[in-house]
């Protein structure tokens, strides 16, 4: 078996007579075939994973395993594919595996804080064939004898959505500075199949970012790493545990379907949906 990687100037491999990543329409549709159905039917993800706080000079800590959901949907469109999607995120006992709805906060000598889990809704967007952005191929790849691995590295600035002057318990600075890295691995042979619009995928995402403003860190020194492993759900929601199953159902059932309208890219963010419920508060209380 020979390992594959996307050509450089410095550093090249041979081609793959069969599936050719370096050719910019077949590394493309592959990766669509990989993250979503083609078809156009709805798909799923479940992500599973942990949340650390890593505290500079300090110590790091496991306060949350976590346990996440999101459901997509593919269109076809003349620059290439929309994405139609939603995504919940719980933050769970690290001990336990029980659903937290307050959590008490270790550095803050045990302050019981309300947990507020990740709501994105919609995450939309749009992988075009050509362009600028991260979402436009040629996407980086490793491949060796059937398995494809691609890799996506986003690193994001922006102004906060929550001010240190206006939001000093939630906020940790007044720019929004964090990573999302991400890995979609599958087979070549499912990806070569005729017959298949889904090829089964599984995908590693790790977040490093600030404090979650729920915890009421303020601006103190640290980080959290998210660190899940996620897993095309090629049976549906059904495949999920059914205590999350259950959870997602009383509170949350609308993801369990894709969105299905498109009012341009929209990027939910739980910083924004945070600041909603802060604000909305805070009028309630005049």
């Amino acid at each position: 078996m020979t390992l594959r990687l996307l050509q450089s100037p410095g550093l090249t491999t041979p081609k793959d007579p069969e599936l050719d990543l370096d050719d910019t329409e077949t590394n493309f549709m592959s990766l669509m075939k990989l993250r979503g159905d083609l078809s156009g039917k709805d798909f799923f993800f479940a992500f599973p994973g942990q949340a650390w706080a890593m505290v500079p000079q300090e110590r790091n800590l496991k306060c949350f395993r976590t346990f996440g959901f999101g459901s997509g949907r593919l269109e076809k469109v003349d620059e290439g594919y929309r994405i139609y999607s939603r995504e919940v995120l719980f933050y769970l006992d690290p001990v336990t595996g029980e659903i937290l709805q307050e959590w008490s906060n270790p550095f803050l000598d045990g302050r019981k804080v309300e947990v507020v889990h990740i709501q994105n809704d919609p995450v939309n967007g749009v992988f075009a064939r050509s362009g600028p952005g991260p979402l436009a191929p040629p996407y980086p790849y490793v491949s060796c004898g059937d398995m494809v691995a691609f890799q996506w590295n986003f690193f994001i600035q922006h102004p906060a959505a929550m001010n240190r002057k206006d939001y000093p318990l939630y906020s940790s600075g007044d720019i929004d500075q964090h990573a999302e890295l991400w890995g979609l691995i599958g087979r070549k042979s499912d990806i070569l199949n005729p017959d298949t619009t889904s090829a089964y995928c599984t995908m590693s995402w790790s977040r490093v970012a600030d404090w979650l403003p729920f915890m009421e860190m303020g601006n103190a020194p640290g980080k959290m790493v998210f660190h899940s492993h996620s897993l095309k759900l090629m049976d549906g929601p059904r495949e999920l545990p059914r205590k999350i199953l259950d959870y997602i159902e009383m509170h949350h059932n609308e993801y369990l379907t894709a969105p299905t309208v498109w009012n341009g890219p929209q990027m939910t963010s739980s910083a924004k949906v945070f600041k909603g419920i802060v604000d909305k508060r805070r009028a309630a209380q005049k």
